[in-house]
């Protein structure tokens, strides 16, 4: 071989690594769209550790509205403390007037356009303990309804139904 057709076929050999490249970038690009578009799906509630949420078949996915944590201890709206359940409950009447008072002066920017509006719209969701006596519940849940909020949902962790 001559020197110069050596040249030109080891020009040709170490060009070909570039193209080998491009499949591959091809392929982490597509990767990367794929987990973008799949981390999008988050949990809109708080996570805690002190709440033992009850399980259910639920197919809806939560979206945001205000939220009332009931813990064994304490009770939050929007993770703001309201005061201590025993003290709360405690009260004569179905009416929490602290939970009441922090619910009425909730911040609009939680609130959607819709509901701001319309006090049929607003929305609040009580997560509390799977423990938690139906006597505080129900208290909770009246209180949220004499604020204006028409539509109370519990929170509840999916449980995974049994093959059929």
């Amino acid at each position: 071989m001559t020197p110069y057709r050596i040249k030109r076929h080891r020009k040709r050999r170490h060009g070909a690594s570039h193209f080998a490249l491009v499949p591959f970038i091809d392929m982490m690009t597509i990767l990367v769209v794929f987990l973008l578009a799949h981390t999008a799906d988050v949990d809109i509630l708080p996570n805690t550790k002190s709440i033992a949420i009850p399980q259910s078949i639920s197919e809806q996915k939560p979206h945001p509205t205000v939220v009332v944590m009931v813990t064994k201890d304490s009770m939050f709206v929007d993770g703001r403390l309201i005061g201590k359940v025993a003290d709360l409950v405690g009260g004569s009447g179905p009416v929490i007037e602290p939970l009441k008072a922090a619910l009425t002066a909730q911040d609009d920017s939680v609130l959607i356009a819709a509901a701001k509006t319309d006090p049929a719209k607003r929305e609040v969701t009580i997560m509390g303990d799977k423990h938690m006596p139906y006597s505080v519940l129900k208290k909770v849940m009246m209180t949220c309804t004499e604020a204006d909020f028409a539509k109370v949902s519990l929170a509840v962790v999916q449980r995974e139904r049994a093959a059929t």
